[in-house]
């Protein structure tokens, strides 16, 4: 699994990351569950629950509570009423997001070695940009995409991405996406764009696998491209 990991890191120029995993867990401190019941609550106040079934309501993500909304109502006030409901959320949850293991220093080691990074993520990028900021990271990090209140345009479609690549004029050939979810993959597949998948447990390697990531190009921990990238100083 090493020698195929240093030949899919070998001619990588530029890396576009997902937030939420790879760099952080964004609601550790401010449980995303619990982000999720109250996105139901707002749903109530504007009337909108109806369009949740029982069980969705009860939901752990506010991703895809958000996602289920905006597919089923065509209201774009409201749907950006919502999106902005919650990148306040993450706004309160990036003073108490933990780092991913090894996340900071794979950020530094890499980009003092040359690589460009941008970051594409289904989160707001007002989050994104705030959190690379606590870490002292924003010079490494030119280049944030975050989610829109067009939300069709939320990963798995590629839009973010497609962005990240011009932002750094990059062929996708010369980039990798590194993320830890099927929809990061699923982006990444559209565009011709190498992936490296991050998986903190079993469960998430069990998505990835089933979404097609092959198990060579799976990590369960930073500390391993940090490694093969010192190694090659």
């Amino acid at each position: 699994m090493t020698q195929e990991l240093r030949e899919l890191l070998a001619p990588v120029r530029y890396v576009v990351w997902d937030l939420d995993g790879p760099i952080c867990r964004v609601f550790a401190g401010h449980p995303a569950n619990a982000v999720a019941r109250d996105l139901v609550m707002e749903l109530e106040r504007l009337g909108l629950d109806g369009l949740l079934a029982e069980e969705e309501r009860f939901g752990p993500d506010p991703l895809a509570v958000l996602l289920l909304v905006a597919e089923r109502h065509a209201d774009s006030a409201a749907i950006a009423r919502l999106e902005q409901w919650l990148t306040e959320q993450e706004l309160m949850a990036v003073p108490r997001a933990l780092p991913t293991p090894y996340a900071d220093p794979l950020i530094r080691t890499w980009s003092a070695l040359g690589a460009r990074f941008a970051i594409a993520t289904n989160n707001s990028a007002r989050a994104a940009a705030a959190y690379v900021e606590t870490r002292q990271l924003t010079g490494c990090f030119p280049y944030i995409h975050g989610r829109t209140e067009d939300l069709a345009r939320m990963k798995p479609d590629p839009h973010c991405l497609s962005l990240a690549l011009e932002s750094l004029d990059a062929q996708p050939s010369q980039a990798l996406m590194l993320g830890d979810t099927g929809t990061d993959y699923q982006a990444a597949l559209a565009l011709g764009v190498p992936f490296l998948g991050y998986a903190r447990n079993q469960r998430k390697r069990e998505s990835l696998l089933t979404a097609g990531v092959h198990p060579s190009h799976i990590v369960g921990s930073l500390d391993e491209p940090l490694g093969l990238l010192k190694s090659s100083v």
